[in-house]
Formats: C-alpha cells, sequence, structure tokens
C-alpha cells in the first residue's frame, strides 16, 4: 500500500454531533462500492455513528453535482462527501464528465458554504481506479470522509474562535 502523503498531524475526532452526506455513484460500481465502503469505515473509525451519516445513490458521476447542491441546501450536514469513477473510454466523454463534475462540486462547495468533498477518481483504466479504491494507493473514499471531518473541526474551529457562525 503506499504511503499516505496527507497524514493529519493530530489525532482527529469528529466535532460532536457532526452530521454527513454521502452521494454515490453507480456508474463503476464494482470501484465506486470500495470507495463508499471506505468512507464509512472512516466514519466509524473517527466516531461518526451511522445515524449521523446519510447516504444516497445517484446514476452517474455527471448528477453528483446536483445531487451533492440539494444535500447542502438543506444544511443538515456539515459536510457532503461525493465518491465516484470516470474511467477514461476511447471518446471524449471522459473529458466532459470529469471535468463538468469537478467544476460542478467545487460550484456547490462555493454556493452554499457547505465543503462538498471530491471523492471522485478520473482514471485512465480500471486498474487505476481498482488501485485507488483499495489497493496499492489506499482508498479514496476513506480519505475523502477523513477532509469532510477536518472541514467540520475547521468550520467549528473558525466559530469557536469568532470568525464565523456555526450552521444549525
Amino acid at each position: 500500500m503506499s504511503k499516505d502523503r496527507n497524514q493529519p498531524l493530530v489525532e482527529v475526532r469528529a466535532p460532536a454531533g457532526a452530521r454527513f452526506a454521502i452521494v454515490w455513484s453507480r456508474f463503476n460500481h464494482e470501484i465506486v462500492s470500495k470507495l463508499l465502503a471506505g468512507a464509512n469505515d472512516c466514519f466509524s473509525e473517527h466516531g461518526v455513528t451511522g445515524d449521523s451519516v446519510y447516504v444516497v445513490e445517484v446514476p452517474g458521476a455527471w448528477e453528483l453535482p446536483y445531487a451533492a447542491q440539494q444535500l447542502a441546501q438543506s444544511k443538515r450536514f456539515d459536510a457532503v462527501v461525493a465518491l465516484g469513477a470516470v474511467v477514461r473510454g476511447g471518446t471524449p466523454h471522459f473529458d466532459y464528465v470529469s471535468e463538468g463534475t469537478a467544476l460542478g462540486l467545487g460550484r456547490v462547495t462555493l454556493d452554499t458554504g457547505v465543503p462538498v468533498i471530491f471523492g471522485v477518481l478520473t482514471t485512465d483504466d480500471d486498474a487505476q481506479a481498482l488501485d485507488r479504491a483499495g489497493g496499492a494507493h489506499g482508498n479514496k473514499g476513506r480519505d475523502a470522509a477523513l477532509t469532510a471531518i477536518e472541514m467540520a473541526l475547521f468550520d467549528r474551529k473558525l466559530a469557536d474562535d469568532g470568525i464565523t457562525t456555526k450552521r444549525a
């Protein structure tokens, strides 16, 4: 397994009462289901109970930004994790879906003020994707969940320091 180049410097525990949403794409199910399992395991290991994680499925990566927007606008979640896998094929479709998904998810974060974590693999082939879904390069679903916890902690710190106000 590869060495994680982005390990937290301190132990990370989810803030009390934090709620998270995971939206996952069922396209490339074999790959994305492993990302989902990694995310759920990470949340559990860092003190997030099952009833504090809302999971919803969409058909493909293209639909992730819309779903993330609906979840973020609800203001019920401290962060939204978007999981998917876009594997390059022989047409430019890969480029459109990858870029549209990435830009869409980024826009949701900025428009709603709720962190949307990019857990979408964009790989040249299935082998690269599987390497990142629990294989040689770790599990990027797990990484995305940890990032969601860290961003919830970040938002709480800003609120505690009087820089922002806490979301309800």
